[in-house]
């Protein structure tokens, strides 16, 4: 059996699971310039859940300039198995602040426990302590045309 590519994935929705460093990478990948007013950002502590609404750059459609426009899909980003959120760098009294991710990092503790972060633009982040990585990446709308048309830039 081959690997998935991104040209698998066409025009389906994408629902990824991460459980491992590896897996965790590609999701990364995949959520690289989402934003998210920081209203959308829910931690249940019972549950052991931190979850995201995002508005992601779809990545995997092959976007070229000319073929069509660039497209973005709310998609749902749920960090299980974890035992601490923090954050930092985010005016948590403004609800209205519109977050932009850039990353998703890992950090392994002892015991297959850990810390994943999410690293945001503007020197922000949010800090998730897990018990194990368990990631799941959930498109839950059709996809639609960017907003600004274009494909986000990433100069050296």
């Amino acid at each position: 059996m081959a690997d998935a590519r991104f040209e698998d994935g066409g025009e389906e929705p994408l629902r990824l699971k991460a459980l491992d460093e590896d897996d965790l990478r590609v999701i990364s990948a995949l959520v690289q310039d989402a934003i998210f007013p920081m209203t959308e950002m829910t931690w249940d502590r019972k549950r052991r859940r931190f979850a995201l609404l995002v508005n992601r750059f779809r990545w995997e459609d092959g976007t070229r300039i000319g073929e069509h426009p660039p497209e973005r899909v709310q998609s749902v980003l749920v960090i299980d198995d974890a035992l601490a959120v923090a954050s930092q760098g985010i005016d948590r009294g403004d609800p209205e602040t519109v977050l932009s991710l850039l990353t998703l990092d890992w950090a392994a503790g002892e015991d297959g426990t850990g810390r994943i972060t999410l690293v945001l633009a503007g020197d922000g982040a949010v800090a998730i302590d897990v018990e194990c990585i368990d990631v799941t990446l959930r498109d839950v709308t059709r996809p639609y045309v960017a907003p600004s048309r274009k494909v986000p830039d990433h100069p050296e």
